[in-house]
């Protein structure tokens, strides 16, 4: 998050430049994602705006207000055009059609579609419901279909970005242990989320969007206190959640946005792995209008043929 100061000569070049009632400003808010606040100076006559938010987006949008700015100072008028949400580079990926049975065709041109029936109903929930768990082992494309049907939605302009969002749950190794900064010790923990992006949209396009906060990636931590409106929010990993954590993100929902939460009950790194968000999830919301649960097996399992064999071994071994 960044917070960065744009100086006012007076109320009068204030209220030029954010229009009656602050329209240019609200519109400005929703069109950059950013918070803007007017603040009187301390000393003196003068006063500020001040915006803040992800540091692209209060670049972006302090570039448009010293524009406005500029032709307000040379006696112009600062009309506020909407802003195009569709990402650049996107008529490009969007192009051929979608096969009728397919979520996406990707930009190298393959169409990703539903593999088993299993997978066909959590796509069925994800794309007509505004909330969905998918629960179940691993390989079963929970996260894949997920961001499949993301990136369908961002096309139809249904939402206007991606949030991608998982705890920062050690699983027998220690982060402190990591080299780096903060951003270097979570990134390990957030590289799975970008494999599915890599295979949909290639490297260049990923990094492009993430840089223009199309596509967003944060830790659960730095979650709280947001609220996303016409975005589409995926928690990963939910197992590894707390119930506070979870009751905290799904709350984040704001106007036009959906939700999709991912995890694998069978693979919970918490200390006390009754202490689940996800597990506690299923009981509390069971039966709540909107949300619906979709439970995955072994059977929808679509990665290497061992993956089935392992799985089934290891449930084996449990039950013994």
């Amino acid at each position: 998050m960044a917070t960065k100061k744009l100086a006012l000569n007076s109320d009068q070049e204030a209220l030029l430049l954010l229009g009656e009632r602050d329209v240019n400003l609200r519109r400005l808010e929703k069109d950059f994602g950013v918070e803007i606040f007017v603040r009187h100076d301390t000393e003196g006559e003068g006063m500020h705006l001040s915006l803040r938010g992800p540091t692209g987006r209060v670049d972006k949008a302090l570039r448009k207000l010293r524009e406005m700015l500029g032709r307000v100072r040379s006696g112009g008028t600062p009309e506020v055009q909407p802003a195009v949400k569709t990402p650049a580079g996107f008529d490009e990926f969007s192009a051929p059609p979608v096969p009728k049975d397919a979520v996406l065709l990707s930009s190298f041109g393959k169409a990703i579609r539903p593999r088993t029936a299993k997978q066909q109903e959590y796509v069925d929930a994800i794309l007509a419901g505004d909330m969905t768990f998918g629960i179940g082992p691993a390989g079963t494309g929970k996260t894949y279909l997920a961001v499949a049907c993301a990136l369908r939605a961002l096309r139809a302009r249904e939402v206007s970005r991606i949030v991608l969002t998982r705890p920062v749950v050690e699983a027998g190794e220690k982060l402190g242990f990591l080299p780096g900064d903060l951003y270097e010790k979570v990134h390990p923990y957030l590289k799975p989320l970008y494999d599915a992006f890599y295979h949909m949209l290639g490297p260049d396009k990923f990094r492009m969007w993430r840089e223009d906060d199309v596509v967003e990636i944060v830790p659960l931590a730095y979650m709280r206190g947001r609220t996303l409106e016409e975005a589409f929010i995926i928690l990963d990993e939910a197992q590894n959640t707390t119930p506070e954590q979870m009751k905290m993100f799904l709350t984040r929902m704001g106007e036009g946005s959906k939700a999709v939460i991912t995890g694998d009950v069978t693979q919970i790194d918490l200390p006390n792995k009754a202490y689940s968000g996800l597990v506690t999830a299923k009981d509390i919301l069971h039966g709540v209008e909107g949300i619906q649960f979709v439970q995955f097996g072994e059977a929808d399992v679509v990665r290497h043929a061992l993956v089935k064999k392992i799985l089934r071994a290891y449930d084996k071994w449990e039950k013994k």
